[in-house]
């Protein structure tokens, strides 16, 4: 068997065009075909202008994993124009699982929720040649003990299953790493030998930056050597992946953590920098040596060196890619007063990238054209609240809110950020009786598009969103009304954004792309002839 996987993997690796598929001889097509294999391995070569379909489908009860080793698209292309898109389900029309494009940050591993699965690879109209290699395995085919886990404190180890022995076939372990807050985290192998292969499609170790496996990898590698890692702040990801054949003696790893030289905290208005002042001496720099983008921005200076000025401010750039906005200054250290120096010069590039709903801090440190990259992924405020009239000049103040029945209401969507380029868009908005928006929820706003005869939308303005709405209440035992939005936000200074496109189908919506997302929640409302009974149960005639 090792013999016969060592002849398809040579096949794989000297196939210059065309389509190979792993443990068969037969031929397949060379755009898409439908699978019932328990695993396979494929390498796909494609070119311009194509739109293939894979269908992976099995009666076994069990779930797949698809793993993308490798994938070689078009250079500069997009999302929009070039993707693998991933389908939970036997078709295009199952849900979404997942999109792999060029600018994927990621070895892409998806699990199905059942026994069939579907991808799809679109390429442009560039003339190139583009590779991708994907296998897939039913999952779970063996049970892997004492696989990956949660490591925390300054230091650990950690070590492939069966160690030093060979590890299994189909392993997938995921191990993440958690050091005290403001360090950063070390990784050495001492020992380390997986399959060999130049691009280490086959069985492979991946390093993130951070907790999450869909972004931020370090590194990928395989084969015999002993790579070190490290990571940007005080979380890091390794996840061993392997497939069927050639399984060797697998890793043995160390972590430690150090303290980090730069600190970078971002909010919906802000961004600040604190940089250790024995860090920069050690350096041969001290506080007059020192600026950012704009060098009347000056630091305070304290035991530390700090830097804080509003996102929009002190030349910070703003870049939209599609995904997120990210806010950009850098810090440079330089000798001054000299006609010559022997010193390196450092440059830290400082990053507030807003993205859904998450936090964390990141920094890289870069000397002589080394650029430490210090990233922090933050959230904008955004807040609701009702008004007494159109003008929105007088916020409603008490809660719950009494209403009379039809009564007009208006309510106010308002992002709290000092970036003056920003448009907030509600994507949509349900009214429920419960707080926690349970089974009996009512569409006011879906995908942008009025839902209640009763809504009107106004125009945007600067960093508000605004609509209105009479009042209703819910059949049976219900006192109060509360209202959940999906809020996007946008940068005004592009015009073909979801924020822009008001109304649209789920049909268009699925290729429209917004930057930031985030919900709201408001209430509750009660409707004025239950303020007597508002200390009861609750309940009431309709």
């Amino acid at each position: 068997q090792s013999i016969a996987a060592e002849l398809v993997y040579w096949c794989l690796a000297t196939e210059q065009s065309g389509f190979c598929c792993c443990c068969s001889s037969i031929g397949v097509p060379r755009c898409g075909a439908s699978f019932q294999d328990l695993n396979k391995a494929l390498k796909i070569d494609l070119n311009a202008n194509a739109n293939c379909v894979w269908q992976i489908q099995r009666n076994e009860n069990q779930t797949i994993r698809l793993i993308f080793s490798y994938f070689k698209f078009a250079p500069s292309s997009s999302c929009e124009t070039e993707s693998i898109k991933v389908y939970d389900g036997p078709s295009t029309d199952s849900p979404l699982l997942g999109q792999v494009c060029n600018d994927t940050d990621a070895v892409p591993v998806l699990q199905s929720s059942s026994d069939s699965l579907t991808f799809v690879i679109t390429t442009n109209s560039v003339d190139f040649a583009r590779s991708f290699f994907v296998y897939y395995y039913f999952s779970p085919n063996t049970k892997t003990e004492n696989c990956g886990g949660q490591l925390t404190g300054p230091n650990g180890t950690l070590t492939s299953p069966n160690y030093p022995a060979p590890y299994p076939e189909f392993t997938y372990c995921v191990w993440h790493i958690q050091a005290p807050k403001n360090s950063k985290i070390n990784l050495e192998f001492q020992d380390f030998f997986l399959e060999l292969d130049q691009n280490c499609r086959f069985d492979f170790t991946a390093v993130y930056d951070g907790l999450t496996t869909n972004t931020g990898l370090i590194g990928k590698a395989c084969g015999r050597s002993q790579p070190t890692f490290e990571s940007s702040s005080n979380v890091m990801t390794v996840v061993l992946s392997t497939d069927y054949a050639n399984s060797y003696r697998g890793f043995s790893a160390t972590y430690t953590s150090s303290p980090l030289p730069t600190l970078l905290t971002c909010s919906s208005d802000s961004m600040k920098i604190v940089l250790n002042k024995s860090y920069l001496a050690s350096l041969g720099y001290n506080e007059t040596h020192i600026q950012v983008n704009e060098p009347s921005c000056t630091p305070v200076i304290t035991d530390a060196v700090i830097f804080s000025f509003p996102l929009a401010s002190c030349g910070t750039i703003k870049k939209d890619d599609g995904h997120s906005i990210t806010y950009t200054n850098i810090v440079s250290l330089s000798a001054t007063g000299n006609i010559i120096t022997r010193q390196k010069s450092i440059q830290i590039i400082v990053k507030c990238k807003m993205e859904n709903n998450s936090t964390l801090e990141v920094v890289y440190i870069t000397k002589d054209n080394i650029i430490q990259n210090t990233t922090a992924v933050g959230r904008y405020n955004v807040s609701m609240s009702f008004y007494d009239s159109g003008s929105f000049s007088e916020p409603i103040r008490q809660s719950p809110y009494y209403v009379d029945l039809n009564q007009t209401l208006f309510a106010q969507v308002s992002l709290h950020s000092t970036d003056p380029n920003l448009l907030v868009f509600i994507d949509s908005c349900i009214a429920s009786p419960e707080a926690d928006f349970g089974s009996l929820t009512y569409d006011l706003i879906r995908s942008g598009c009025n839902k209640d005869d009763t809504v009107v939308t106004y125009p945007p303005v600067k960093h508000y969103a605004r609509f209105k709405f009479n009042a209703f209440k819910f059949l049976q035992s219900f006192a109060s009304v509360y209202f959940q939005c999906d809020i996007l936000i946008c940068d005004s200074n592009n015009t073909n954004t979801r924020c822009t496109q008001g109304c649209i189908s789920r049909q268009k919506r699925a290729i429209s792309s917004y930057l930031w997302k985030t919900n709201t929640v408001v209430g509750p409302i009660r409707v004025k002839r239950d303020l007597r009974s508002a200390d009861r149960s609750g309940e009431r005639n309709v």
